[in-house]
């Protein structure tokens, strides 16, 4: 019988090899998801502005023409970004909130495999690359506020914008350069070398997302995470 962590060493290998294959390609293809709920933003784009600039700089003017096909969504807490069975349609940049991504092992388990935090693109990236279903959820963990581009608009952008491509080309990068090192993690390093670094990475999940989600993302039991979450603090009292 395959176990969890074999499972997700599968599943995070193809997806891998996904990934290397689109990076050699000229003009990339990105999506994302989308509610149905339009909202008027009053702080405007600049957390966008600065997201792209720090990936990529661009002059004003560049990062204006980019900027101007994003759209504002919000999504409210539980609210499904993407469900299993659904082929991705839209790229989303996740300005407030988190969320998470989910599927379930052989035994029928709810297994976390991603948390994202503001200022994270939230991607199924097999399923929007492949355009094929996703094999995984999205869902919100707290109402989310972002914005989108639609597939149309993005690939319309891409092939008109180099610098845009750019800006693709280095999210590809380093989507899967985090990729590699959550695989690795989960086979090198201990759960409790796991916790350790989710706590010093993204200390806020731990109070946005329920203990059980975070121990199928690390790969233990409740109580094993009970465990280690004692002697984590008993060794920085």
């Amino acid at each position: 019988m395959i176990d969890a962590k074999t499972l997700r060493w599968v599943a995070y290998k193809n997806f891998a090899g996904v990934l290397v294959g689109v990076l050699g390609e000229s003009s990339l293809n990105c999506q994302s998801f989308i509610s149905n709920k339009p909202v008027k933003m009053s702080d405007g784009k600049h957390k966008i502005y600065e997201f792209i600039q720090s990936i990529y700089p661009m002059s004003e003017e560049q990062r204006h023409s980019v900027v101007q096909y994003f759209k504002p969504r919000v999504f409210q807490k539980n609210e499904y970004l993407l469900e299993e069975g659904r082929v991705c349609q839209m790229y989303y940049f996740l300005e407030e909130g988190y969320v998470r991504a989910y599927t379930h092992d052989h035994h029928g388990n709810d297994v976390t495999t991603a948390f994202y935090s503001p200022n994270q693109i939230v991607c199924e990236l097999s399923s929007f690359f492949k355009r094929i279903p996703a094999q995984e959820n999205i869902q919100a963990l707290t109402d989310t506020k972002g914005w989108y581009i639609t597939f149309d608009e993005l690939q319309l952008a891409f092939h008109g914008m180099s610098y845009f491509r750019e800006f693709g080309r280095l999210i590809l990068v380093n989507s899967y350069a985090q990729l590699k090192q959550r695989m690795l993690s989960m086979l090198q390093e201990t759960a409790e070398v796991r916790y350790a670094k989710l706590m010093e990475s993204n200390p806020l999940i731990f109070q946005k997302a329920p203990l059980k989600m975070i121990a199928s993302f690390i790969g233990v039991t409740d109580t094993s995470l009970s465990r280690i979450r004692k002697e984590y603090a008993r060794h920085r009292s």
